[in-house]
């Protein structure tokens, strides 16, 4: 199959019909691809239809966003239709009780396949944005393989991506929004860690860019890649593909999932397999 990462940039809409022609022109160029992967909190930007006052705000902005969460799902769904491919829409806030979870969506070409909240929070997300994690992992079951979505800081805990690799998942999502190199770091080495040591696949999404209407959003670093293990099956660098630093735009590549089974099974290495070795105590 054929993925698509997004290194995803904001904009200002005045009426949803402008997100929807951006979404449609990001879609668009991306069809070619059976999976389309869009960032973490890429979903801000409709922020900006309750206007200057609204998206400036931290508090109302999630709710205005949340309040366009079913429109928005609704016209991936209709993309996904149109081109015959998934997607995992850019998280957005979703409120079940007083405050928000961080909610990736995944979409396939008959519709809605499910969600995954985000595990852990990072200190702005808890401490200043009040958004809270919703603990519990899934895994997706599609036509283009066994999926599993840690969203941004969760990439950077091992046990987060044993569960899903122990599950039998060969993909993982990682969509994200850092606003420092220093962030975008962490995730990215994350990622890669993962990878390795799972030997699966794993697909980074990040947002770049300005945006000075939202102070949750207003910098973004990062580059969107597709990673694999280096362990022989796989590029030596465990790069599938990289895009350009903060540069918006997809980056594309081909992955044959047989690929994770053999490296699983006869990898130059074995971490996937020898994991459980791993469990030592101290000596004292």
């Amino acid at each position: 199959m054929k993925i698509a990462a997004a290194a995803y940039s904001f904009d200002w809409f005045e009426d949803f019909d402008a997100y929807r022609a951006k979404l449609s022109r990001w879609v668009e160029a991306a069809s070619d691809c059976d999976l389309l992967v869009f960032p973490e909190y890429g979903a801000m930007e409709l922020a900006s239809l309750g206007g200057a006052g609204i998206a400036g705000d931290l508090e109302a902005s999630l709710h205005e966003v949340a309040r366009h969460e079913a429109a928005r799902i609704a016209l991936h769904e209709e993309l996904a239709a149109r081109y015959g491919l998934h997607i995992l829409a850019a998280s957005a806030p979703f409120f079940v009780g007083e405050r928000p979870f961080n909610r990736a969506t995944l979409i396939g070409p008959r519709g809605r396949i499910g969600h995954q909240d985000k595990q852990v929070m990072t200190r702005f997300e808890r401490e200043e944005w009040h958004v809270v994690g919703a603990p519990g992992l899934r895994v997706f079951d599609t036509a283009i393989g066994r999926l599993g979505i840690l969203i941004c800081y969760d990439s950077e805990f091992p046990l987060l991506a044993r569960q899903l690799a122990e599950a039998g998942v060969e993909l993982i999502l990682t969509p994200s929004c850092t606003d420092t190199v220093a962030g975008f770091n962490r995730v990215r080495i994350g990622a890669m860690a993962r990878a390795l040591e799972s030997q699966c696949v794993v697909v980074h999404a990040p947002t770049v860019g300005d945006c000075d209407w939202n102070p949750a959003i207003d910098e973004n670093r990062g580059r969107a890649a597709i990673y694999a293990p280096s362990d022989g099956v796989w590029p030596e660098s465990g790069i599938l593909a990289e895009g350009e630093m903060d540069r918006a735009g997809w980056v594309k590549a081909r992955i044959d999932l047989d690929r994770v089974r053999e490296s699983r099974e006869n990898g130059r290495v074995l971490p996937f397999a020898h994991w459980p070795e791993s469990h030592v105590g101290l000596i004292t």
